[in-house]
């Protein structure tokens, strides 16, 4: 998948701005081949039927048909019977959803989903069965914005937003006033691809899981008046030659990340703020 996507980022003469549908896919392929596999369908459907872009697509769909085993399903598995507790399992995609349902479901886990097109009432309901019945809640970023689950204080990133204020978001959900437990959360990557990469940058380089709320906010919004962190995450997918290339990218914009926190820190200790960080926004 990532030869597919740097090879058609050379074709484009390397413009970033026509290749963030195709780096979703080097998302979707960390995920599930599920959720690859509806992307790669849908985009083979609006391409002229002569395109050869065509052909590489459907190279790519059958050796997604030929993966039988997905890696973070059974991680995910293992790690809710060990905790036998609520657990509410986030992700990115439908169709990583739907799978996920179906595979805890053969397995005798008692589960619910929660996504952004539900009306209020199904919420409401698939809410109340997560309360009473179900050990687990597999939601999608759409679905989880602003629902309140001090009752559940198990979380597992079945795959990761690739901007870290979206994370903090989902840790939200669940470490808020009324919260009467430690949180645990899970964040699962696939080894050799981005999204190892991205743990490391979250847990590491920005120690996002021991930062102050509203702290990464600042931060991200001082890096973001030269670019998006997103986007510098996508060149850097696109134009490394190996995965030491990546690392260094990665390692870098951390660095950058960090000294934006250290000034910010600084600033706050010299004007006595206490943590304040929203103060510093016009600073």
């Amino acid at each position: 998948m990532t030869s597919f996507i740097k090879n058609q980022y050379r074709a484009a003469g390397g413009d970033l701005g026509s290749m963030f549908s195709l780096v979703t896919l080097q998302r979707e392929v960390c995920s599930s081949r599920d959720a690859v596999f509806v992307t790669l369908v849908n985009l083979s459907k609006k391409l002229a039927l002569d395109s050869p872009l065509r052909d590489d697509i459907w190279d790519l769909v059958g050796i997604i048909k030929t993966i039988q085993a997905n890696s973070k399903a059974e991680k995910t598995m293992e790690l809710i019977r060990e905790m036998n507790e609520k657990v509410i399992v986030f992700t990115e995609y439908r169709a990583t959803q739907e799978y996920l349902l179906k595979y805890f479901s053969d397995r005798n886990l008692s589960c619910v989903p929660y996504r952004g097109g539900m009306n209020r009432g199904k919420k409401d309901w698939m809410m109340d069965l997560f309360r009473g019945k179900a050990q687990v809640m597999i939601a999608t970023e759409a679905g989880g914005e602003g629902i309140n689950l001090q009752f559940c204080h198990n979380m597992i990133n079945f795959d990761l937003p690739w901007n870290p204020m979206r994370v903090e978001q989902r840790i939200g959900r669940v470490h808020r006033l009324g919260q009467q437990n430690d949180v645990n959360i899970y964040n699962l990557s696939t080894q050799g691809t981005i999204e190892e990469h991205i743990v490391n940058l979250l847990h590491e380089k920005i120690n996002l899981f021991e930062s102050v709320i509203g702290q990464l906010d600042v931060i991200l919004e001082r890096f973001e008046k030269n670019g998006s962190l997103e986007k510098s995450i996508y060149k850097i997918l696109l134009e490394s030659s190996s995965d030491e290339d990546i690392a260094k990218g990665v390692d870098s914009l951390g660095n950058s990340l960090n000294t934006i926190k250290s000034e910010l820190n600084l600033k706050i200790s010299e004007q006595g703020q206490n943590g304040n960080f929203e103060q510093l926004l016009g600073g």
